[in-house]
């Protein structure tokens, strides 16, 4: 397929969303099966102009004056990848399957281009609903922090130190040309590819042996900053697939019991296999059973609780760029919920003296401090370790320049650290 058929695709899958009011990653696996001819590069080519139009779809419909598919796609091509209306005429017209041409309507809209004047929650990309929370968090550089929310992803991954260490795994992915990440003592780079997209590291050899995980560089420092250690007890509450359970597993060495628990059964199950490949002797996953409360044993006994919350998903926008136009006032409120639930949860699990660690992949104080708040005056008896300090504990005293505006808790996001964004509040029981 050529770039010009790449681009009909790609509107043709914008246009299915819209009509149906769907996931794009379901709209883009119908359209692959239905056009088999398109090989697995052509459908990744696909995917990237149109992860691209909805990264960039308020700024590039501003720019446009409409957000209409085609316009989001030709806004994409234009202003993420640069080319010119002559270029895209003369892609158009040279293909068999493309779009047509660009109007002299678009093409005038290309060329004046601009963002003078355009409000906030058009230059960082985000639901216009959203703004006042934005505002909360990041203040008069909500739009900056929004815009860099909505640039490509890294690709990164975690040297799973039960098996290997850094130089190592260098050795083994050296023809993938990665960089040590600047934070992460675990953490591994690896460039993306022209389309946007990283290479198939889960293919690699190394990660077959269980050397690495893919895990962003912000989720490795959430992990660290648990500050799990050998012969503790130590929960993992949310653990879903088990990226954290298997950092944490790691830092234990082997020694002491991690468990894992999720309340869904069915996130659980890649964990069994992953733990398996990565050598994690010391884990035993606890999955729900109806009404029986699986973890009744652990009650004050945990050294460290991690609450991994469910969320809105804020901190990730850059991975799941059409999650934030699907998201509804009504989820922030649900999520809210769920959070003051499994705080209060995590909070019988842990001894007097031990700590409970609350995570979320958001940027949104509605989400973070304020549950926090909330959870603090419920259970006194919980003390907030100040950012710096808890750095410090972690080996990590530079994160201690993402402390939140109270000091009390680490923020980090792709403008402040170049990670996804991540909020980490360390808590400890009196």
């Amino acid at each position: 397929m050529t770039p010009s058929a790449h681009a009909l695709a790609a509107i043709e899958i914008l246009t299915a969303v819209e009509a149906n009011h769907r996931p794009v990653a379901s709209a883009l696996k119908d359209w692959g099966a239905s056009h088999r001819f398109a090989g697995s590069g052509d459908r990744a080519r696909i995917a990237s102009v149109v992860y691209d139009a909805l990264r960039s779809r308020a700024s590039i419909a501003w720019r446009m004056g409409s957000d209409a598919p085609r316009a989001l796609v030709l806004g994409a091509l234009a202003f993420v990848r640069g080319a010119t209306t002559e270029d895209l005429a003369r892609a158009f017209a040279d293909a068999r399957h493309a779009p047509e041409p660009p109007t002299d309507a678009e093409a005038a809209a290309i060329a004046s281009a601009s963002l003078d004047g355009a409000p906030a929650h058009v230059r960082g990309d985000y639901p216009e609903w959203l703004d006042a929370s934005l505002a909360r968090a990041f203040g008069e550089e909500r739009a900056e922090h929004g815009a860099a929310l909505a640039r490509r992803a890294p690709l990164d991954i975690r040297v799973n130190a039960l098996k290997a260490d850094r130089a190592k795994v260098l050795r083994s992915l050296a023809h993938l040309n990665p960089v040590e990440t600047p934070l992460s003592a675990f953490g591994l780079r690896i460039p993306l590819g022209d389309d946007g997209r990283g290479p198939p590291v889960q293919a690699e050899p190394a990660y077959q042996k269980g050397l690495f995980e893919v895990q962003d560089e912000g989720s490795q420092l959430a992990a660290l900053v648990a500050g799990a250690a050998a012969g503790q007890q130590v929960v993992d509450l949310c653990a879903g697939a088990g990226g954290k359970t298997l950092a944490l597993a790691a830092q234990m060495r082997n020694r002491g019991q991690l468990y894992a628990y999720d309340s869904d059964v069915r996130r659980l199950s890649p964990l069994h296999d992953r733990a398996d490949r990565a050598d994690v002797r010391n884990l035993q996953i606890r999955a729900p059973k109806g009404e029986a409360d699986v973890l009744s044993d652990l009650r004050d006994r945990a050294d460290l609780v991690l609450v991994d919350a469910p969320c809105t998903g804020t901190g990730t926008w850059r991975r799941n760029p059409d999650a934030k136009w699907r998201m509804r006032p009504g989820a922030l409120e649900q999520r809210n919920l769920e959070q003051d639930e499994v705080l209060d949860a995590a909070a019988g699990l842990v001894k007097p003296g031990g700590r409970l660690v609350y995570v979320t992949c958001s940027v949104l104080k509605e989400e973070n401090e304020d549950r926090v708040a909330a959870f603090r005056a419920r259970r006194p008896d919980f003390a907030a370790t100040p950012a710096a300090a808890a750095a410090v504990e972690a080996g990590l005293p530079q994160l201690a320049a993402f402390a939140n505006a109270d000091g009390d808790a680490l923020l980090l996001s792709p403008r402040r650290s170049d990670t996804d964004g991540f909020f980490v509040a360390v808590l400890r029981r009196a």
